[in-house]
């Protein structure tokens, strides 16, 4: 098995996507401020843009990339424990309703969730009274996903609901497959093995389904210190990260081959399937704002933030990388 950087340096992947000589390309840019980044490390494929992103960002002029187990991406963002991360669009404003300095700087993808729930359940207004697992405590990604969308159709997440929590290493996943729990919110690869062992069935699927496929659900954030003190090397990442992006949506073939013998995930079929089916390059379609204003009103609705969706907007996000960026890479 390869490791990290064995998988992350290939050579014949760089060049096949085109990307040497990057340096080149921009030195019409100030040096870097920093050659140091910090990145959440997290188990999945929907998380390849990341991973496939350190060649490129080696190239950009960082020489120290290391990644930092723990979640939520956005609460160690906000702390300081890294500087960048994959974080989901309502956890990133739900932390900074906190108080945590954490920044928006672009989409990445719509997202992977998908509700998995066992008959006789059919609809989401049939969740009420059940049992729906999530892997954290209140206030995870999971939940906060699963709070706006029953709200979003007029149950209360709090009455109507029975949250369930593992006690133990044990996950949803394999809750709901023991019949413990009625429903829970998969991600990549979870549904791709449910798939292959026929449980359950899909009720809500965020990349395909109304309203949630048009929106992202995934971005990339930042710490505001490190934005603010280290503009060109947050550019140089950002522009990085937009770059493997397309990489993935290109070459989902390759991708998912590197993924495995990286030791990322598992299966090559699973990993192919998830790859093939996020639209990596909406990164160049869909307006970020417009995925923070949805889910801030959600989650203002839903009572889960105090301070004023617009207000929360104007303080959580800073676009002007990504307006660079576009212009550049002619998005």
């Amino acid at each position: 098995m390869q490791s990290r950087r064995e998988f992350l340096t290939s050579a014949s992947l760089v060049a096949a996507a085109g990307f040497v000589g990057i340096q080149a390309a921009h030195a019409d840019e100030w040096p870097l401020e920093t050659t140091s980044v910090r990145f959440s490390q997290q188990i999945g494929t929907c998380l390849a843009p990341q991973y496939m992103a350190e060649e490129l960002l080696r190239a950009e002029g960082f020489t120290d990339i290391r990644y930092i187990a723990g979640v939520p991406p956005a609460r160690m963002i906000g702390r300081g424990e890294i500087d960048f991360g994959h974080s989901f669009a309502p956890s990133l404003i739900y932390h900074h309703d906190a108080g945590l300095p954490v920044v928006a700087l672009a989409g990445v993808h719509p997202g992977c969730w998908e509700l998995y729930v066992h008959a006789p359940i059919r609809t989401i207004s049939d969740l009420k009274g059940k049992r729906v697992g999530i892997p954290d405590a209140i206030g995870s990604a999971d939940h906060l996903f699963l709070v706006i969308i029953v709200q979003h159709i007029g149950l209360d997440p709090q009455e109507d609901i029975v949250w369930v929590t593992p006690d133990d290493d044990t996950s949803p996943m394999e809750l709901f497959i023991e019949g413990k729990i009625d429903a829970f919110l998969g991600s990549a690869p979870e549904p791709q093995e449910l798939r292959t062992l026929g449980i359950g069935r899909v009720i809500l699927n965020s990349t395909a389904d109304y309203p949630w496929s048009h929106y992202f659900c995934c971005m990339l954030a930042a710490n505001a210190d490190y934005v603010r003190n280290y503009p060109v090397a947050t550019k140089s990442v950002l522009r990085a990260v937009l770059k493997a992006a397309d990489i993935c949506a290109a070459e989902p073939e390759r991708v998912a081959r590197r993924l495995v013998e990286s030791g990322i995930t598992e299966r090559y079929d699973y990993a192919l399937q998830s790859l093939t089916e996020l639209p990596y390059r909406s990164w160049r379609e869909y307006d970020p704002e417009d995925s923070l204003r949805f889910y801030a009103l959600r989650l203002h609705e839903a009572g889960m933030i105090g301070s004023s969706p617009n207000a929360l907007i104007a303080e959580s996000a800073d676009w002007s990388f990504l307006d660079e960026l576009k212009r550049e890479l002619k998005a």
